[in-house]
């Protein structure tokens, strides 16, 4: 495991981000995949990166890059590390569209240069999976939300106690391109998210679920857990690298 530094705009965006430091794990096998994983509100890289370690996955590269701290409208404007701005954990808050994209886009940046037999992917808890949920619309219609070309093609994504943002224009622009239809209905993706959810509710991730589904997004798990809060037990670990492994075809090579 190692680490870099970062500092990056993104290119997106006017206003300058300055991103901690990503966490990187290499894969004990032949790489196959690479993931970038991103963590939740006031967390870092390192956290996730030792989580993701342990998992059966040997073929997999894992980035764990560390958000910018910026003030947080929930926490009363409070600076604590955040991939966005947030009021409410929920699909029908307000959309901070800048710093959705300008995350998007370094996560982009993060991937296009893996080598390109790899398979790519995303990931996240929290406020990381609402940015891995934002990515998979910003890949199926081809650009970002400022319109800017989205650089990657994804071949799997995760949302653990995540939301989706963006909810209430998605559908028309899945609509609008024939391209954008194709991709949705390809594009592997798997949400999971916990019935006694305290922070994002369990009704957030189930209808950001039917959402995505309604949009066209056909190729998708949604997996709830009973009893889960706002974090991940073993259990849900579990199902996440076996569909992975499945999903990215890594059980048939070592």
């Amino acid at each position: 495991m190692s680490y870099y530094g970062s500092s990056s705009s993104g290119g997106r965006s006017s206003r300058r981000v300055d991103y901690g430091r990503t966490y990187v794990v290499r894969p004990k096998g032949r790489h196959l995949a690479t993931i970038v994983w991103l963590h939740g509100l006031g967390d870092n890289g390192a956290s996730w990166s030792q989580l993701l370690d342990s998992l059966p996955l040997p073929n997999i590269k894992w980035i764990c890059p560390t958000a910018a701290t910026r003030p947080v409208a929930a926490f009363g404007g409070f600076p604590c590390t955040a991939w966005f701005d947030v009021e409410d954990t929920s699909i029908d808050g307000r959309d901070d569209i800048e710093g959705l994209d300008a995350s998007a886009a370094h996560i982009a940046n993060l991937l296009s240069s893996e080598p390109s037999d790899v398979k790519l992917g995303i990931g996240g808890f929290s406020m990381g999976a609402t940015i891995a949920l934002h990515s998979v619309a910003c890949y199926a219609h081809g650009k970002f939300t400022n319109g800017i070309p989205y650089p990657i093609t994804l071949n799997a994504v995760i949302s653990l106690s995540g939301w989706l943002p963006c909810s209430r224009t998605l559908r028309s622009k899945m609509e609008s391109s024939h391209i954008a239809a194709r991709r949705a209905a390809s594009l592997p993706i798997l949400l999971c998210h916990g019935r006694a959810d305290e922070v994002v509710t369990y009704r957030n991730g189930e209808r950001s679920a039917e959402i995505l589904r309604s949009s066209g997004f056909a190729y998708l798990s949604f997996k709830p857990y009973n009893g889960l809060g706002h974090y991940t037990i073993p259990e849900e670990m579990d199902d996440f690298w076996k569909w992975l492994s499945s999903t990215l075809g890594l059980n048939r090579s070592r």
